[in-house]
């Protein structure tokens, strides 16, 4: 047996030699492409040297069909994407009833209720998990998120449903909505406390009632300090406007359920979520959800139908050419410009910059932990060319001035098919046998998966 003294034998491989580092200054100095590489990198920002000008080039921005006339939003120094998305949809039935050029749901209304139902989810499942050991790697993870600003299309639509919605005058924005670290710094430390004193007081012995009592107590903490940053949630107010023809309306005093059921003429009941995961351990044709993933008790359950790529476009493209936008979640960062607003497959040549391929496909890309699900946006248009897509027009809510073509983005459809995961679509776009699978018991994906990675 080794002592804290002697060397592992096992670990005697992997020690890195002098022989070891002369070999590899040798063979980068022999080989002139990794010099030309690294005088071009150190001097040069890496996108500019690596990228790819034929598919610049190459790609045309215009699109078949093109639905947005509206300006961008944006979600600023906060996660709100999911969000910010799904209001985005929301907004373009909102503006033909109200015949305005432009309009925003207040975006600090639902972050409010979002962050104040998700501490309560979070202190739940505190409560859930209390008997396990500290060190359990489930009570290890929910300790790492107690209040994510991410989220899913099913956990917007809870909030919907439960608290409305409200126009952005009502709840403007504030700094902390639009620049939330400081905050959740803030109320993180005090929901880890309190997860310190739910686990204490089970392990006095304290039942149900005692525990309840106080995780309502400490939600009033958390009321207070979200209330400070973000301001108080309205249950009433006034809504009136002037349309773009300068026609002046007023429907009186209104709450947000009643804004939200007169506004949003989405049939939200019939939304799902789609996505595309090949791996293994999520069948094409089944359901799936990630465990411990929501926000609201008591709502509905975060359920992905898996379904092949090719169906996943043909049903996008579909509802864009009826008139109207997609929401979607993606892979955003790999190969994409962001001043250019472009993503494709090949938009980078980092293999030739490096002399090495990068070679795992999308399934060992989520296995591995290189991709995931890590932002949400609007698909507001494509380009069909005999009868099949080759690229896609994007709503991104990183505003209009630092951010693709005043805040447009266009996806070439390689890029689709390497870095989409989900859309939320009516399921009665889907064949019969897939609205069969919907109502089949999903299969349990471990909370840390990365298809739960949006929420995070």
């Amino acid at each position: 047996m080794s002592t804290l003294n002697e060397p592992n034998p096992a670990t005697q491989a992997g020690i890195i030699t002098s022989e070891h580092i002369d070999r590899y200054r040798r063979d980068f100095l022999e080989n002139p492409s990794h010099r030309v590489s690294m005088n071009a990198v150190t001097a040069g920002d890496l996108q500019n040297v690596a990228l790819n000008r034929d598919v610049v080039t190459e790609t045309d921005f215009t699109c078949s069909t093109i639905l947005d006339e509206w300006e961008v939003t944006n979600q600023k120094q906060s996660g709100r994407c999911w969000m910010f998305a799904a209001m985005n949809l929301f907004r373009v039935g909102a503006m033909k009833k109200m015949n305005l050029a432009n309009f925003e749901f207040s975006q600090n209304y639902t972050f409010f209720w979002d962050k104040f139902e998700r501490a309560n989810w979070f202190l739940t499942q505190i409560i859930e998990t209390a008997h396990l050991p500290l060190e359990d790697r489930m009570v290890a993870f929910l300790l790492a998120h107690p209040l994510d600003d991410g989220g899913q299309w099913n956990m917007f639509i809870d909030i919907v449903r439960k608290h409305g919605l409200v126009p952005q005058a009502a709840m403007p924005e504030t700094i902390s909505s639009s620049k939330s670290r400081g905050m959740n710094v803030q109320i993180i430390h005090k929901l880890r406390e309190f997860a310190r004193d739910l686990r204490s007081l089970h392990s006095t012995g304290a039942g149900a009632d005692e525990l309840n009592t106080a995780r309502e107590n400490a939600m009033s903490v958390i009321w207070r300090m979200l209330t400070i940053h973000l301001g108080t949630p309205p249950t009433s107010f006034e809504w009136q406007w002037n349309d773009k023809d300068r026609v002046f309306h007023r429907d009186g005093e209104m709450t947000p359920q009643s804004f939200a059921a007169k506004y949003v003429d989405l049939p939200l009941d019939d939304f799902v979520c789609l996505v595309h995961d090949p791996r293994e351990s999520s069948p094409f044709g089944k359901t799936f959800t990630v465990e411990r993933l929501g926000n609201v008790v008591g709502g509905e359950r975060v359920i992905y139908l898996n379904i092949e790529m090719d169906l996943m476009k043909s049903i996008t493209k579909d509802v864009l050419e009826s008139g109207e936008p997609v929401w979607f979640g993606c892979d955003v960062g790999p190969q994409m410009h962001r001043e250019l607003g472009l993503w494709d497959e090949n938009l980078f040549e980092y293999e030739g910059i490096y002399g090495t391929p990068f070679a795992m496909d999308k399934a060992q890309r989520l296995e591995y932990h290189q991709s995931a699900m890590t932002h949400a946006m609007l698909f507001t248009g494509v380009d069909v060319a005999d009868g099949k897509p080759r690229r896609w027009r994007v709503e991104n809510s990183w505003g209009s001035d630092r951010s693709g073509r005043k805040g447009y983005y266009t996806m070439n459809d390689s890029w689709f098919d390497q870095y989409m995961f989900e859309i939320a679509a009516r399921k009665s776009m889907l064949p019969a046998e897939l609205q069969a699978a919907l109502n089949e018991e999903p299969i349990m994906l471990p909370a840390w998966d990365p298809m739960g990675a949006l929420a995070r």
